[in-house]
């Protein structure tokens, strides 16, 4: 015989004598599994020494677990009848004993993860001490695995080394962890190298461009799964997604300002084409002649939408006058010349007198000047009238572009900004019609000063007129004069 059965044998025999010296006390199943939320009833089974005793107490506990660390009670049994239900587990407890079976059953209604532990059945009966007082049983609640958290331990950045965590927060039987890894077309993938897969913790070394991809983490036990799935991107070292967007917001501002630009270049060039093309520039000419038979100047005015030709009028008037003056001034040094020698006098009475007649034609010339620059004053009121006719004609013809703008080209800003561009702004308008009107007003002054001028030319005639009145006196005093002595010498 070996020495192994000689110990078995010896076991067998120490057993058998000490029950029949002690208390026996086992439970009717070492281990029991049932789902969350089920009732299970656990049985504890006792011999005592003596068949008959004054007192039995049997207490239902639950050892400490690894989580909470601390024990359950679940009640106590008197043998003169009273039980003791601990106080987190009264409606949901419940002790049965049955002293002739010699049994005693624990039932638990509703067991979850806190009842998920060894239940011990422990029996005390005075002066039986001897035996085997307690047995246990393992009552394991089984939970599917609640849903698993994924996370990335470490930097996804080149050359770093990085870890893959799993963890379910719930699972009875405690679950296990596998990885897998997909391409994007959700078709399985070899780890890298040196890879490690340890209870839900995936181990990457190295990490690169090629450890990119798909992960998925399947947690599982006995009663069911459940998984996560994660998208890993390994970025270089001096590159993260703030920088990645912060780049990529910088390029697109950059390019929808240059295509912003363009576009504005390329409507402004189109809105230049359309303006010129749409609206030509038409020049309204009003030229009454203005006449002056004795300097044989002949003025112009032109009266242009755009009034440039304001200054040239200016001169050309004061040119006039100027030539006006001097014609003046030589009439006045040709009569002190006259008034030379009485010969030169005689033949300049007799020029003179045919110049009354030319100054008389003159006269007239001039009266009709006059009478051509009333009627130039009233043209020029007149084309005021025009103007103004045309000013409103501008001011409808703004309207028709508007409408027509607004056809062609839908955006009365824009058309505000061809019109201002190309023929000025309403105000301007209405600055030239006021330039104009006084223009129109400068006009009348100078017809005013003309009119005095022509009673200036009136009272010079006169005082011409009255000078040969004059000068014809002096000339019959000469011949008086020149008869007396005529005869005297005869």
């Amino acid at each position: 015989m070996t020495n192994w059965k000689r110990i078995f044998c010896s076991l067998c025999l120490i057993s058998v004598i000490s029950a029949s010296f002690g208390l026996e006390v086992t439970m009717s199943q070492a281990n029991m599994e049932v789902a969350r939320g089920d009732d299970v009833t656990l049985t504890c089974i006792f011999k005592p020494k003596k068949p008959n005793n004054d007192l039995i107490i049997i207490t239902w506990v639950g050892d400490a677990d690894e989580t909470s660390g601390e024990k359950v009670i679940f009640g106590n049994y008197y043998s003169y009848g009273k039980v003791d239900i601990g106080p987190d587990y009264k409606g949901k407890a419940f002790i049965e004993t049955d002293l002739t079976a010699k049994t005693s059953k624990l039932t638990l209604k509703q067991v979850t993860l806190k009842e998920s532990r060894t239940i011990r059945c422990f029996v005390q009966i005075p002066g039986d001490i001897e035996g085997k007082t307690a047995d246990t049983t393992f009552l394991l609640v089984q939970v599917a695995p609640s849903q698993p958290i994924c996370k990335v331990v470490g930097k996804a950045e080149y050359g770093h080394n990085i870890s893959l965590t799993c963890v379910s927060e719930e699972g009875s039987p405690t679950p296990t962890y596998k990885w897998e890894r997909y391409n994007v077309n959700n078709a399985p993938q070899a780890f890298p190298l040196k890879t490690t897969e340890k209870e839900g913790v995936l181990s990457l070394v190295n990490v690169s461009m090629e450890t990119s991809g798909y992960y998925i983490c399947l947690s599982s036990n006995k009663v069911g799964s459940a998984k996560c799935n994660m998208t890993l991107s390994v970025m270089p070292s001096s590159m993260n997604l703030a920088t990645i967007g912060i780049v990529a917001g910088c390029i697109a501002g950059v390019t929808v300002l240059i295509i912003v630009i363009i576009f504005c270049c390329r409507k402004r060039k189109q809105k230049a084409k359309d303006y010129e093309m749409e609206n030509p520039v038409v020049e309204y000419h009003d030229k009454p002649p203005l006449g002056n038979t004795e300097d044989g100047n002949i003025y112009i005015m032109a009266i242009t939408e755009e009034g440039t030709d304001k200054a040239s009028k200016i001169d050309d008037l004061r040119n006039h006058y100027d030539l006006n003056q001097g014609g003046r001034d030589d009439l006045k040094d040709r009569y002190d010349d006259r008034r030379g020698s009485r010969d030169d006098l005689k033949d300049r009475y007799d020029d003179r007198r045919g110049s009354r007649d030319d100054l008389k034609d003159r006269y007239d010339e001039r009266r009709g000047s006059r009478d051509d620059l009333k009627d130039r004053y009233d043209d020029r009121r007149g084309s005021r009238d025009d103007l103004k006719d045309r000013y409103d004609d501008r001011r409808g013809s703004r309207d028709d572009l508007k409408d027509r703008y607004d056809e062609c080209r839908g955006s009365r800003d824009d058309l505000r900004d061809r019109y201002d561009d190309r023929r000025g702004s309403r105000d301007d308008l209405r600055d030239r019609y006021d330039d104009r009107r006084g223009s129109r007003d400068d006009l009348r002054d100078r017809y005013d000063d003309r009119r005095g001028s022509r009673d200036d030319l009136k009272d010079r005639y006169d005082d011409r007129r009255g000078s040969r009145d004059d000068l014809k006196d002096r000339y019959d005093d000469r011949r008086g004069s020149r008869d007396d002595l005529r005869d005297r010498y005869r």
